[in-house]
């Protein structure tokens, strides 16, 4: 038996314009716009019979708006930016730039004090791997654009280092099919 997981990266909200870390800031003006004119497209995503989301604020407001009343689960948060939380790449590049060059070439460090990209991505995946595994109608994550990037990682068993390579847009969806340790990569009309 094999589960299908469609992931719905959320609208987006002026933390994600300003490309700031881990702020859970509410959808944006824009954001609710881009819900509203994608809803009649992504309803079809109600068929899910189960449907979460990362516990984020955004991603709340972007699964209520669709109408899908998802459940939060906190393994889906973002990545914990420990003290570089709220800050811009560029605000903590001129403030730490070294700590800024370790931690986007070693996955395994966490100059900021929270979560290493690698111990993210195992605690997504981790997540992924414990969906109940039955041929019902399928699962339905809406999730912060970092861990659907952190999610595709892990299922295709890439390296950590492919996770920078991953532009996940607002309010795009993407499906894995399969079960614990053994996924596969769908891309959807």
């Amino acid at each position: 038996m094999s589960v299908r997981l469609s992931l719905l990266a959320a609208a987006r909200s002026s933390a994600l314009l300003a490309t700031q870390f881990d702020d859970d800031r509410p959808l944006d003006a824009v954001g609710w716009q881009e819900v509203e004119r994608a809803a009649p497209v992504l309803c079809r995503l109600a068929a899910a019979e189960l449907r979460y989301c990362s516990p984020s604020a955004r991603c709340r407001e972007t699964g209520e708006g669709l109408g899908l009343r998802p459940l939060p689960q906190p393994a889906l948060r973002d990545c914990d930016m420990g003290r570089w939380r709220g800050r811009t790449l560029g605000e903590v590049a001129a403030a730490e730039p070294a700590a800024v060059e370790t931690w986007l070439a070693d996955p395994r460090s966490a100059p900021h004090g929270g979560e290493s990209l690698l111990a993210f991505i195992t605690r997504v995946g981790n997540w992924l791997d414990t969906r109940p595994v039955e041929d019902a109608a399928g699962l339905l994550a809406v999730a912060e654009p970092g861990v659907v990037r952190a999610a595709l990682v892990y299922a295709l068993q890439a390296p950590p280092h492919a996770y920078w390579r991953i532009d996940v847009q607002p309010l795009s969806v993407v499906a894995l099919t399969g079960r614990s340790g053994k996924w596969d990569l769908r891309l959807e009309a």
